[in-house]
């Protein structure tokens, strides 16, 4: 079933670190610690599996808080959203800043975006697509990387740990990408569900926000009002 719990937390940015290459388990993380009020929260990006085929993409949109659903920055703690359009919620599919469709949609086919991108200079027409952007977990953390600043507010949009803890309890947050679109038959196929995917947004000095999401290419970017593949 979908996630029966999903929220943002809000808070400054302590520090970054990618797991140990030589330590880490199955995922491959890039782990934030973020301070909300007098505590410190653990944030687990998920930016691709060592021992799978499924290969990581990402994107990173400049916009502003206003334009995500947010007037102003939600309060310094994790607060749970349901997953609705008009509840600050994130759905990388259907919300109007993150989603590509239309003359958008059809110019990523023509021109093969996806897999197109090189990793260093990006040809003029990128920053109007928002394509996802193809690559291994290194290039996913390199991009992460880039959004994040020590000491800068920071949101993070995904599914708290440990589960089924009250927001009091709540120890850090995972599933930060994508959470919809997973194929039939796959582990990950009964939590499928709409307005519930995962984001990490950093204010920047100029005040936008720069907001990472990611997803694996084993997730469809076409999903029915139950967040499976169509």
């Amino acid at each position: 079933m979908p996630f029966t719990q999903y929220g943002v937390l809000s808070g400054t940015l302590v520090s970054h670190v990618r797991d140990d290459p030589d330590e880490f388990g199955r995922w491959w993380h890039v782990n934030l610690t973020v301070r909300s009020g007098a505590r410190e929260y653990r944030v687990a990006v998920d930016v691709d599996s060592k021992n799978s085929a499924a290969g990581v993409q990402w994107k990173t949109v400049r916009t502003t808080l206003a334009k995500l659903g947010w007037p102003a920055p939600p309060a310094p703690a994790f607060s749970k959203l349901v997953s609705t359009a008009t509840s600050g919620a994130l759905d990388v599919i259907r919300h109007r800043e993150l989603r590509i469709v239309g003359i958008r949609w059809f110019l990523q086919w023509l021109f093969r975006a996806r897999d197109a991108v090189p990793s260093g200079r990006s040809p003029f027409w990128v920053g109007f697509l928002r394509p996802w952007r193809s690559g291994d977990q290194l290039q996913a953390s390199e991009a992460l990387e880039a959004t994040l600043q020590v000491g800068a507010l920071t949101l993070v949009w995904g599914e708290p740990f440990p589960e089924g803890a009250a927001p009091a309890s709540v120890q850090g947050i995972h599933n930060v990408h994508q959470n919809q679109g997973d194929p039939a038959g796959s582990q990950w196929f009964p939590e499928n569900g709409i307005w519930q995917d995962g984001a990490v947004a950093t204010q920047q000095a100029d005040g936008t926000w720069l907001v990472f999401i990611s997803k694996f290419s084993t997730q469809s970017d076409r999903t029915d009002d139950l967040g499976h593949p169509v």
